[in-house]
C-alpha cells in the first residue's frame, strides 16, 4: 500500500524541498566537538544526488544544519556547554564555510546554489513570508538551488524557529511544494528505540513505512534523540510532518547516512517512514495562523462556544469566552482551548487579553455599554480561524 502511494506522489511532483540533518553532514559524530566537523566527502555526495534529482525534471530546495557545528570547530571551541554569544559566533563563522563547502560541491556538478537565511520575524510578518516565498519562486526559475538556515548569529532561543525540521516543514508550505523529504541519521520512525537491541517481547524494532495519522501514540514513539548534533531528533520531525500534512504535503524521513536512500525515494522504493494522509490542504494563510505564527496567549471558551466551533463553522463571540490567559494584543495569534482544556483551534484575536477580560461572557448589549459602538462583534472571527 505504501508502495503505490509514494508513486502516486511522485507522479505530482514538481518541488521537493530536502532537509539534511547535522548529523548527516558531520565528520564524525562520535568525536569530540573540536574534531567534530563538515564531513567533505558526504557534501560531495549530497550534491550529485540532487544533480540527478534536478535531472530527473525536480525542482530541489535545501534546507540545512550544520553552521554551528562547522563554526565550533573553525573557532576550536572545545567546551561542553556554549552560550549564546558563543553559539552566534559560531553559526556566523560556520554559515560562511558551510556555504562555501555547498558552493563548491554544486558548482563542480554544474549546478548554481544561493543562501537564504531565515528567522521567526520573517515568517511571522506575512508580507516578509511572501517575498521569502518569492524569492524562491524566482532562484528556481533560474535552475539555482536555495540552501536555507535558520539565521541563528542573530537570534535567541526566545525568537528561534526552534529547529531545521521545524523549519523545513514551514518552507515545504510557503515555497509550494508537494514533498518534503527529512534526511537523519535513522532510518525512520520505528515502533520503538532501534538503539534498544530488544524490548521486554525479546522481539526488534520494525520500521514504520507508514503514518497516516499524528496520533498521541505516534508522538510517544518518537521520543527525544540523543544525538548531540541533533536539536530535538525524531520527534520534532514527526512535529514538522503534523505541520505538512495540514498542508497537504506529504513528509517522508529518511536514513540520509545511506547514499542510496535519496535516490530510492525516486524510483518508488518504500524505504523511511512516510508521513501522509492524502487529506486535502487547508488554505495557505489559515495555514501560517496556525502552524507558523507564536501563540501569544490562550482564550478558554465554554462547551456551547466549542460545540458552535466545531459543528456549525461559527466564529468566536465574546458570550461563549471564559478566560483570557497571556498578554496578547489586538491582532496576535492565540491559542482557543475547550471546556476539557484541550486546545481545539487558534486565529488571530481582534482584542488584547485586557479588554477580552473586561467583557468575557457578556452579550452584546452589555459590550457596546462597556465599549460603546466601537467594538468587533467577534472575537476571532472564522476567516482568521483554524480548527485543529
Amino acid at each position: 500500500m505504501s508502495d503505490n502511494i509514494r508513486k502516486e506522489i511522485l507522479k505530482k511532483l514538481k518541488r521537493v524541498v530536502v532537509k539534511v540533518g547535522s548529523g548527516v553532514i558531520a565528520s564524525d559524530p562520535g568525536a569530540s566537538p573540536l574534531d567534530r566537523g563538515l564531513n567533505m566527502g558526504r557534501i560531495k555526495s549530497l550534491a550529485g544526488r540532487i544533480k540527478k534529482i534536478v535531472g530527473q525534471g525536480y525542482e530541489v530546495v535545501l534546507v540545512s544544519s550544520g553552521a554551528i557545528m562547522a563554526g565550533r570547530q573553525r573557532l576550536k571551541l572545545i567546551q561542553t556547554y556554549l552560550s549564546i554569544p558563543d553559539k552566534q559566533a559560531c553559526a556566523a563563522v560556520g554559515q560562511s564555510f558551510l556555504m562555501h563547502t555547498y558552493e563548491k560541491a554544486f558548482e563542480a556538478r554544474g549546478l548554481k546554489v544561493a543562501q537564504i537565511l531565515l528567522g521567526n520575524d520573517d515568517l511571522e510578518n506575512r508580507k516578509r513570508y511572501l517575498n521569502a516565498k518569492h524569492t524562491i519562486d524566482a532562484l528556481l526559475q533560474h535552475r539555482v538551488i536555495p540552501i536555507i538556515n535558520e539565521n541563528d548569529s542573530v537570534t535567541v532561543d526566545e525568537i528561534k524557529i526552534g529547529d531545521n525540521d521545524t523549519l523545513s516543514a514551514t518552507v515545504a508550505c510557503l515555497s509550494g511544494a508537494q514533498l518534503l523529504i527529512i534526511l537523519s541519521d535513522v532510518e525512520g520512525l520505528f515502533t520503538r528505540d532501534p538503539a534498544r537491541a530488544h524490548d521486554k517481547s525479546g522481539l526488534p524494532p520494525k520500521l514504520i513505512p507508514l503514518v497516516e495519522r499524528i496520533s498521541p501514540e505516534v508522538e510517544s514513539l518518537a521520543g527525544h534523540s540523543k544525538n548531540p548534533l541533533a536539536i530535538g531528533g525524531m520527534h520534532t520531525k514527526v512535529l514538522a510532518a503534523k505541520k505538512t500534512m495540514s498542508s497537504g504535503i506529504p513528509t517522508l524521513v529518511i536514513s540520509g547516512l545511506r547514499g542510496k536512500a535519496l535516490e530510492d525515494v525516486f524510483k518508488g522504493k518504500e524505504v523511511g517512514t512516510l508521513f501522509w494522509s492524502g487529506h486535502r490542504k487547508i488554505k495557505d494563510r489559515k495555514h501560517w495562523i496556525a502552524h507558523t505564527l507564536k501563540p501569544a496567549g490562550d482564550i478558554t471558551i465554554d462547551a456551547g462556544a466549542g460545540k458552535a466551533l466545531l459543528e456549525r463553522g461559527k466564529s468566536l463571540l465574546p458570550a461563549g469566552v471564559m478566560r483570557a490567559d497571556g498578554d496578547f494584543k489586538f491582532g496576535s495569534a492565540v491559542r482557543i482551548i475547550n471546556a476539557n482544556s484541550k486546545e481545539i483551534g487558534r486565529g488571530l484575536v481582534n482584542y488584547s487579553a485586557a479588554d477580552l477580560e473586561k467583557i468575557k461572557g457578556m452579550k452584546t448589549a452589555a459590550i457596546r455599554k462597556i465599549m460603546g459602538n466601537d467594538f468587533y462583534v467577534e472575537v476571532i472571527h472564522r476567516d482568521d480561524l483554524v480548527i485543529l
